[in-house]
């Protein structure tokens, strides 16, 4: 299960905003990000906020979720008010977002369209387990208005799914790139992971080669972590699985950095590849440039103009709220300037853009300096005004964020 939701200052029961915060949204793209909670079965190493059928009470079910969210979206609305500009992103997570039929998603999107417009061409995607889709679902999705799938594949290897308790088999995703592209998707994305307990170099390879082969035109790639409270935890601590090793992390990296730049796709940020500017996610560009976007449903996180807030982590609980006419809001921060500029510089320096160094302080400069010395940061970028990590730099990205926030 996922973790405890952080504390923070109260919620306003209707969730107004500080007017600080709605001044900043005319400035700034805009995103929505819609949190579907629902999966079919849960997968050993994940510990996000999802639930299977038989977890769920409290009158919540997968067919009344669309009207659900939309109650959400209305108070969006209403918080917002005329300051917020038209959507530029929508991002159907979860969990499962292709366990709801697609004209749920597609009335979903259809609620963000009618309360705030969406920008001309919107990026909007849909996450999608492969067991999930078909060539009727994917076309169904195109038809309803999305035009972006992002497919959680993570391996090629059948030991390596099992290992994650993976349900699909390994060529279902590659399938379902192929449908995708069939329906009229332009922009494919698919989800890989390494370093799974039990995974072999040459597991790895075939994965990324076998992604690369289906044609997608956007690769992320993460390392796997090993999260609190995950029934893969409680192997590694029982000793049925070995822990993640840093340095084959490190090989995974590498491994995969060289194929996917020798097929086409460089890297923008230090997990994801894209095949050029437009097939770069937009969406998760708002979070790495501390844009701003409204979380939609349980456990979903915001951010609006230095102001954070989180919703109620359960469904019944998020339903009891929309029900009585108030926020779903867990908890808010308003963050500090001092607390916008380290993660401004945490966030930029993962990008391919890089850190502008106007942004550091005295002792992040002397960093960057000595971040070049050392070849973790590439020095004709350095001498433009920027921090842009080299590939060896990427590796060590935390060391070199930690020394630059000082």
């Amino acid at each position: 299960m996922s973790a405890a939701l952080p504390a923070g200052d109260p919620v306003p029961p209707d969730g107004a905003l500080p007017p600080s915060a709605l001044g900043t949204l005319r400035r700034q793209p805009f995103g929505i990000y819609v949190h579907i909670p629902f999966c079919l079965t849960r997968c050993g190493y994940c510990d996000f906020n999802t639930y299977t059928v038989a977890e769920l009470a409290g009158g919540v079910s997968r067919e009344s979720y669309a009207d659900l969210v939309g109650a959400e979206i209305r108070l969006a609305r209403s918080v917002l008010g005329e300051a917020s500009p038209p959507v530029s992103t929508v991002f159907f997570g979860g969990g499962t977002p292709t366990v709801l039929p697609p004209a749920d998603l597609g009335k979903i999107l259809a609620a963000v369209a009618a309360e705030f417009g969406l920008a001309p061409a919107a990026e909007v995607t849909a996450e999608a387990n492969p067991e999930t889709a078909d060539e009727r679902s994917l076309a169904e999705l195109r038809g309803q208005g999305i035009n972006r799938m992002s497919f959680g594949m993570q391996s090629a290897a059948p030991r390596v799914l099992a290992v994650l308790d993976r349900v699909h088999t390994p060529g279902r995703a590659l399938q379902c790139v192929a449908w995708a592209r069939a329906a009229g998707f332009a922009h494919v994305n698919l989800d890989l992971i390494y370093g799974t307990p039990g995974e072999t170099d040459h597991d790895w390879a075939h994965t990324v080669r076998a992604a690369l082969a289906a044609g997608p035109d956007h690769i992320s790639a993460y390392a796997l972590i090993v999260e609190e409270g995950t029934r893969m935890a409680a192997r590694i601590a029982r000793g049925e699985l070995s822990a993640p090793d840093d340095d084959v992390m490190a090989d995974r990296y590498l491994a995969a950095d060289d194929m996917l730049s020798d097929g086409g796709l460089a890297w923008y940020e230090i997990s994801n590849w894209a095949a050029g500017e437009a097939a770069r996610c937009r969406h998760n560009l708002l979070y790495w440039t501390g844009a701003n976007w409204w979380g939609i449903g349980p456990g979903a996180h915001s951010h609006i103009g230095g102001t954070r807030w989180w919703n109620v982590k359960h469904p019944a609980a998020y339903a009891a709220r929309l029900a009585g006419g108030t926020s779903p809001g867990h908890a808010r921060e308003v963050v500090t300037a001092g607390q916008r500029l380290l993660e401004q510089v945490m966030l930029r320096t993962r990008l391919v853009s890089g850190c502008p160094v106007d942004l550091l302080r005295t002792g992040g400069r002397a960093a960057a300096r000595q971040a070049v010395e050392a070849k973790l940061a590439d020095s004709a970028a350095y001498q433009a005004g920027r921090v842009v990590l080299t590939r060896r730099g990427r590796l060590l990205a935390d060391a070199v964020v930690r020394d630059l926030t000082n």
